[in-house]
């Protein structure tokens, strides 16, 4: 029998006539195949010599090598194979030296290691550092301080969501009975972050924004709340990069009556663009020359210069702080404004009932730009109200900004890297005859969220009804 699941082996059967034609080898992590064209791999490893492989074999390995391809998490569309060469994965390991991992940690990982934050930043780094890792298939939120306690666990790595469902997990008396001292991640949002150190403990946590084929990063490493790093005039001298305005509904960067791109002033929200240069290169995506081209800038500040389109929205505020704002496919626009679907998934966060949430914008017949809607996950043995949520919004999100539409959800799809997925909820609107789920509307007059219904849907096409 083979140790892995039929389903996996299905999924490699259906594939392998078009695997053999272009000349790829398949293995199975086992020790026996029965799949004809698939061979085994762990009774090849058993006969291997334990000696070093000679240096001849990589006397060509440079640092611009390739070494691996790692698939971007797909958040807002197909994931794509970015070329990681040797030089970036030492680059990725010096997260984990300046987040301090010893040779006496042990680092808990539960993210796939198929993508760069467990392979590059973890992995490696415990390769550099002589550090212990402890591996977990599959994340769960209520094994995880048990783990960590059994495996005398001082490295934690986060990312996306991951800490929020820790949070939602009961209290228990021995919470804060670990060896954790350093979390290393990003996505972290500030309300989790707060919370996270209030009940777990006075964890060192280190955020940082990275892209797997970007060529600017940052890391907090002031440790700010809320924050993804801080202005480094070191850093600067050699990474050159700029937060410029961005039209999010003509969904490109604003030019100036010479055509060049436009800095944003300190404490308003741009676009992150770092220039391609030998010390900041951009390997680009395999197979596809459109998908590396289209991540590229032109004429930016002057002609002929390229940089790096990192398609995130950031701000930095007057103390040199910086702040991850939205994605820009996420950002949407509705009444002239632009609607950061991070901040508000913030605010509706922070609802006592609310578990989790995914907010995104959906297209209205006959207006302009999107309107606010929200995904909601209930937390258990919580009922939905209505008011309370509707009061909450009022007092600290602006008119525009008000999810008008809730759709609650018994799950919320979410990327192998713990990112909410919403184009599929973007595409499927508020329909109530199409969507089976629990929906609700925000009424202005009976200020409260009602039931969504056939009629107010109509109203809403026929216009009848004021959005």
């Amino acid at each position: 029998m083979s140790p892995f699941p039929p389903k996996l082996q299905d999924a490699v059967e259906e594939v392998l006539p078009s695997l053999k034609k272009d000349g790829v080898s398949v293995y199975y992590v086992s020790t026996t195949s029965n799949t004809e064209g698939v061979d085994s791999f762990l009774d090849k490893v058993d006969e291997m010599s334990g000696e070093p492989v000679p240096e001849s074999w990589r006397s060509e390995v440079t640092f611009s090598t390739p070494a691996l391809y790692i698939y971007t998490s797909g958040t807002t569309g197909l994931p794509k194979a970015a070329m990681i060469n040797h030089y970036r994965i030492w680059y990725g390991t010096g997260l984990s030296m300046v987040s301090g991992f010893r040779s006496d940690d042990v680092v808990y990982t539960t993210l796939p290691l198929y993508h760069s934050a467990a392979l590059m930043v973890g992995l490696h780094g415990c390769i550099v550092s002589g550090a212990a890792m402890v591996l977990r298939k599959k994340f769960s939120a209520s094994q995880f301080w048990d783990d960590c306690r059994k495996y005398d666990v001082t490295v934690i790595q986060y990312i996306g969501e991951l800490l929020r469902y820790l949070c939602n997990t009961p209290p228990k008396p021995n919470d804060r009975d670990h060896k954790v001292r350093v979390a290393l991640g990003n996505g972290l949002r500030g309300d989790v972050w707060r919370e996270f150190i209030k009940r777990f403990g006075d964890i060192q946590i280190y955020e940082f924004y990275a892209s797997t084929e970007g060529n600017v990063g940052f890391l907090n490493y002031p440790k700010k709340i809320g924050a993804v790093g801080r202005v480094n005039f070191l850093q600067r001298k050699i990474v050159h990069y700029e937060l410029i305005k961005y039209d999010v509904e003509k969904d490109e960067p604003v030019r100036d009556e010479n055509g060049f791109c436009v800095r944003v002033p300190r404490g308003e929200v741009g676009l992150l663009i770092c220039k391609i240069t030998q010390l900041t290169p951009f390997n680009g995506y395999a197979g596809g020359k459109s998908h590396t081209e289209k991540k590229k800038l032109r004429d930016v500040f002057k002609k002929g210069d390229v940089y790096f389109n990192s398609g995130d929205l950031l701000t930095i505020d007057h103390e040199n702080f910086i702040y991850f704002h939205d994605r820009v496919g996420d950002t949407f626009r509705w009444k002239g404004e632009n609607v950061a679907t991070t901040e508000v998934a913030d605010i509706m966060g922070l609802v006592e009932f609310v578990e989790e949430v995914n907010v995104y914008g959906v297209p209205v017949p006959g207006h302009e730009g999107r309107i606010g809607m929200a995904s909601i996950k209930m937390k258990e043995n919580h009922e939905f109200d209505g008011k309370k949520l509707f009061q909450h919004i009022v007092d600290y999100l602006p008119a525009y900004a008000r999810p008008r539409f809730l759709r609650i959800q018994d799950t919320i799809e979410i990327t192998g890297t713990f990112k909410h997925r919403k184009v599929t909820l973007m595409e499927e609107g508020f329909n109530p005859t199409v969507i089976k789920d629990t929906m609700y509307f925000l009424d202005d007059t009976a200020k409260t969220y009602v039931p969504m219904t056939e009629d107010i849907y109509n109203a809403i096409s026929n216009k009848t009804l004021k959005l």
